[in-house]
């Protein structure tokens, strides 16, 4: 009998020791890619912007986008059953480019999500500070305490295990998307059939110099979607839940934001609907909806944009943790953020270390004298186009991976060619719209472009290099990047 034979209970122990658990259905899981985009802030504070840019065309540059991202899904999805990983898009980019360029996707991943969760801290500490001092006549405390009570929060929360996380965020949602149809409703309601007929769908001229701004913007509403994939370990049968979890997630976002959108238009007039936004983007939904519906409603919604900020940033934390453990799991990262909590089965120790991250950052920005407003623009920018770039390398390595199996196993054209191609091309404009208004989407001057644009391309290229590294001196480390998990 060899030592392979001898051995093999207790590899297979200790890999069931070291994997996450969890128990979520499709509902929670869908939940948890809703809280990502932040369905009360974006109505609130994305989507004015959008209409600034796009006007009455919103709700079809949302549908737009849908249909886009569901093509994308198809080969996302054929892939989550090819690649069955926990590591995401990690995983995805390892298999179809090989495993610098996953090493280099990771890294993306992982500080794309950690910047875009960083946003929220300054963002909930302003809103909550203005909302206890002004609207409850409480005591005027620095914005930058409130933003550390809500990291040790949410980091509370992703310590244990994701199952509460999972409730706690769909209780959050239920109450946002309650409101949000609220508004919809009124909206609809107060000025007659006639005013809902006249805000219908219009589509976009391709010669606006605005669409594309307002394209990036609405794609930037969806991000999230892949962590149907990254709860793979910690989700009931994934190979039905994960596919079911990603169609409803993109379908249900991409028409609960058009509809948002459509109701504006109704209540404001199409012709009128983007100057408003123009001139009152930041107070437009509260103003809105306290003309609909009264005072009340409107400070209830000011209370649920502030807890729908603690359930976006729980939600980024999660995934950001999840990277951070795959990483360590194979050995990229020190070996000690891939530890599983014995009784939560969680990553606990990446998502403290996500954490600490966010409240050391806020610590030092403070120190600095720098102004929460000038965060939260700033993290939310770079962080979403690196994750957007991310995306394009995805799609991009989805393509190559099916195109290289066709020879052994060829399938659906459909799904492993065409979506892959038409989703390589949308991407890629999308992507290149990004870099094209990069001041616009980080809200920042040209300098900060240069030098956020230059840090998010050498954390791809810095990966590659790190892996090439790795092949040459630790070929044991090289050989687990991106490696399929164990099922």
């Amino acid at each position: 009998m060899n030592n392979t034979t001898l051995d093999a209970p207790k590899i297979s122990r200790q890999t069931q020791e070291n994997r996450l658990s969890g128990n979520m259905g499709v509902g929670e899981l869908v939940m948890n890619v809703l809280a990502f985009s932040s369905p009360l802030a974006t109505v609130a504070g994305t989507l004015p912007v959008l209409l600034m840019f796009s006007g009455q065309t919103a709700p079809a540059i949302y549908l737009l986008v849908t249909l886009m991202l569901l093509i994308f899904s198809v080969g996302f999805v054929k892939m989550s059953r090819s690649v069955q990983g926990a590591g995401g898009f990690y995983s995805f980019v390892t298999a179809g480019l090989g495993k610098p360029a996953g090493l280099g996707g990771a890294f993306l991943a992982l500080f794309g999500y950690i910047f875009i969760g960083f946003f929220a801290p300054p963002f909930f500490g302003v809103t909550l500070q203005g909302f206890v001092a002004t609207t409850l006549g409480g005591p005027d405390i620095p914005w930058y305490w409130y933003a550390l009570a809500i990291t040790a929060v949410t980091t509370i929360l992703a310590y244990n295990r994701i199952d509460l996380s999972a409730k706690l965020l769909t209780a959050i949602m239920l109450l946002e998307v309650a409101i949000i149809i609220v508004f919809d409703v009124a909206s609809f309601s107060a000025n007659g059939f006639e005013a809902v007929q006249s805000a219908g769908i219009t589509l976009p001229s391709i010669t606006d110099a605005t669409v594309g701004l307002a394209l990036l913007f609405a794609v930037g509403n969806f991000f999230g979607f892949e962590a149907t994939v990254i709860y793979r370990d910690e989700v009931k049968k994934p190979d039905t839940t994960i596919p079911r979890a990603t169609y409803l997630a993109v379908v249900g976002i991409g028409l609960f934001y058009a509809v948002a959108a459509w109701a504006f238009i109704a209540f404001f007039g199409a012709d009128k609907v983007q100057a408003e936004a123009e001139n009152n983007t930041v107070n437009l939904f509260s103003d809105a909806v306290t003309g609909l519906v009264g005072k009340i409603l409107s400070d209830v919604g000011v209370v649920l944009l502030i807890t729908s900020v603690l359930a976006c940033m729980l939600s980024i934390q999660n995934i950001a943790a999840r990277y951070s453990f795959a990483l360590a799991s194979d050995h990229a990262l020190p070996s000690f953020l891939g530890r599983v909590h014995p009784k939560h089965k969680s990553p606990y120790v990446s998502a403290l270390a996500v954490g600490i991250t966010w409240a050391v950052a806020t610590i030092l920005f403070t120190v600095l004298g720098v102004a929460p407003e000038v965060l939260y623009p700033i993290a939310s920018g770079s962080g979403s186009f690196a994750v957007l770039l991310l995306m394009f390398i995805t799609s991009f390595a989805v393509l190559v991976y099916f195109v290289r199996r066709r020879g052994s196993a060829p399938e659906s054209v459909w799904k492993t060619i065409i979506a892959p191609i038409i989703s390589v091309l949308f991407l890629g404009a999308v992507t290149y719209l990004a870099i094209a208004n990069y001041p616009e989407l980080i809200g920042g001057s040209e300098v900060l472009t240069i030098i956020f644009m230059t840090f998010t391309f050498a954390l791809f290229f810095g990966g590659i290099v790190y892996a090439f590294f790795l092949r040459s001196k630790r070929p044991d480390i090289y050989a687990r990047l991106g490696s399929k998990r164990i099922d």
